[in-house]
């Protein structure tokens, strides 16, 4: 019997701290945070990525617009099993335009001597390359066309990668995007 004294009494304990327990009590990180006294606006990185950041200097320089987003798979432009450069088409919804990318990598980049590149946005539409740019003896590593007027059409980024002393450039594109 005492056991059973001893459970009701617990049960009553535990029912009378939570009628005591305010319905609408808050606890540390339950509510809203509260607004810093001096909000700074983050900072977006300007440091070029594989990935592609469309707020690099680089790009920002060609006049990429800052809304930039990839759109489609990446092509990678491969000499025989070694992957050398990546290919991406970027596309601006507040510039209405797509942009071709290329980056090189660093492994084969550290390593070579300077290299041509070409970029640009292949249109299936009309079958033409637009906004293509080239580069020539050159060892940088991120590339962006200039905006091209082809986002109605079926499109893909394009890019090619000549090292030096190839007769031959190595290419690839996105996946297509309509």
């Amino acid at each position: 019997m005492r056991s059973n004294h001893f459970s009701k009494g617990a049960l009553v304990a535990a029912t009378t701290a939570l009628v005591l327990l305010p319905a609408g009590a808050a606890y540390a990180g339950s509510g809203p945070a509260t607004p810093p006294s001096n909000p700074q606006k983050l900072a977006r990185s300007t440091a070029p990525s594989p990935e592609g950041n469309p707020a690099s200097k680089l790009a920002q320089a060609t006049g990429v617009c800052d809304d930039a987003v990839p759109i489609g798979e990446r092509g990678l432009i491969k000499r025989g099993s070694q992957t050398i450069a990546s290919v991406k088409q970027f596309y601006s919804k507040k510039c209405n335009e797509n942009y071709g990318y290329v980056w090189v990598w660093e492994s084969f980049r550290k390593t070579a001597a300077p290299y041509d590149i070409t970029a640009g946005v292949y249109s299936y539409s009309d079958d033409s390359v637009h906004a293509a740019k080239a580069w020539k003896a050159t060892k940088q590593q991120e590339f962006w066309t200039d905006g091209a007027n082809t986002v109605e059409d079926c499109s893909s980024g394009v890019g090619s990668l000549r090292p030096a002393g190839s007769p031959q450039s190595y290419q690839a594109y996105s996946e297509k995007r309509c």
